[in-house]
């Protein structure tokens, strides 16, 4: 089945005034189109929406006469209900000061948004009323919107995520070899993701975003050796000093070839996000997050040595191979640590036995060796099958 096209995301004045040579179907968001009015009255707008934008009687008039969506700005919420694209570290932590990382990180609009979904101290989500429930509805879409318009089908076949535990430390063995695989893949023009978290999670993010440096290799050993000095996420100063060797490092020479996803979720808003995504897509509601990730990384998903979390994301990735949920692909998948995954965590005699009924045996790898593991994403592309998926 084609996929619709994605309309234009009109988020500035200098993309206002590109539409206006060319309109067409299109989304607006956020903008104050009342000094554009008469201008926009004169293009066709149908199959435009407009997205918590202020426009003038007759703007609003001519737009709901052509049947364009318009929805109000959503005021109360800490946060944009229609953000327009993926955040960045910078957005995130806005007002973060590595010399006064507690009370300056409570400032940040990370936490501002954590604070007005869940409450710190019990960890459970706050009694909120219909707004509050619309706004964040509105942003998760708004999230996924952002993030397809930048993962087309031959990106997302060329993107590999790696899953791991949150609570792996900084200055380990395991830790250096997840950041170096990340690097290597990342080098071999594949697209990395995660969670977005720590541990695990920020090691890959930190490999692949110093793959856009030159000399890569010794950027990445002089930043795992300053990250170890903070070795897990409830240390006092783990984000003061991830933030302190990200700005040590400095801009990438090459900022695409730095470029990496993160896809955490403020429901486990405790864990701050890692500063070494480049992008940012952040989710209130984990169900979405968790598909999400697993749905766009067609390239393959590494799954490092983890507890319950990584454990059901080996078997929702292992559903969507077994049933070919998307686009009929199904996906190369390792199992890095044979001990973790024979017998501490015992996940690969079941998801090979499931493999095994379908077909897709031959995308499974248990290793111990970060080598083996990038040579078998190289190896193996995602398969496509012509069947429709059966339950």
């Amino acid at each position: 089945m084609d996929q619709p096209a994605i309309k234009p995301r009109i988020d500035s004045p200098a993309r206002l005034l590109g539409w206006l040579e060319a309109p067409g179907p299109a989304v607006f968001f956020g903008q104050d189109l009342r000094v554009y009015s008469d201008v926009l009255a004169a293009r066709p707008l149908l199959g435009c929406a407009f997205l918590g934008c202020t426009l003038s009687p007759l703007l609003a008039e001519l737009a709901a006469l052509q049947g364009c969506l318009i929805m109000p700005r959503l005021e109360g919420v800490p946060f944009d209900a229609y953000l327009p694209t993926l955040y960045s570290p910078q957005q995130l932590y806005d007002l973060f000061d590595p010399d006064d990382p507690v009370d300056s990180y409570a400032r940040c609009l990370d936490w501002r948004i954590y604070c007005s979904f869940m409450d710190p101290v019990s960890r459970r989500p706050r009694p909120t009323g219909l707004e509050e429930v619309l706004a964040r509805r509105l942003h998760d879409g708004a999230i996924s919107e952002a993030l397809h318009a930048i993962l087309d089908l031959p990106t997302r076949l060329r993107t590999v995520a790696i899953m791991g535990g949150h609570d792996a430390p900084r200055g380990t063995a395991l830790y250096a070899e997840v950041a170096r695989l990340a690097q290597q893949l990342t080098q071999q023009g594949y697209l990395l993701l995660t969670g977005g978290g720590p541990g695990l999670m920020e090691a890959a993010n930190l490999g692949a975003y110093t793959a856009g440096f030159q000399h890569a290799s010794v950027r990445l050993e002089q930043a795992l050796q300053g990250l170890a000095a903070a070795p897990v996420y409830h240390h006092p100063l783990w984000l003061a000093t991830a933030h302190r060797v990200w700005q040590q490092l400095g801009p990438p020479d090459d900022p695409h070839q730095s470029l990496n996803l993160g896809i955490p979720t403020w429901f486990y808003g405790h864990e701050p996000p890692n500063v070494f995504a480049t992008h940012i897509a952040k989710y209130f509601e984990n169900s979405l997050r968790e598909e999400g990730l697993l749905a766009v990384a067609l390239g393959g998903v590494i799954f490092a040595a983890g507890n319950a979390g990584t454990v059901q994301e080996i078997f929702q990735d292992a559903c969507q191979n077994y049933y070919r949920t998307y686009e009929n692909h199904r996906s190369p998948m390792v199992l890095l640590g044979r001990d973790h995954w024979q017998v501490q965590k015992p996940a690969h005699p079941l998801l090979y036995r499931l493999a095994a009924e379908k077909g897709f045996a031959e995308l499974l790898l248990l290793t111990d060796q970060p080598r083996e593991a990038l040579a078998f994403i190289r190896q193996h592309s995602p398969l496509v099958s012509p069947a429709a998926p059966t339950a």
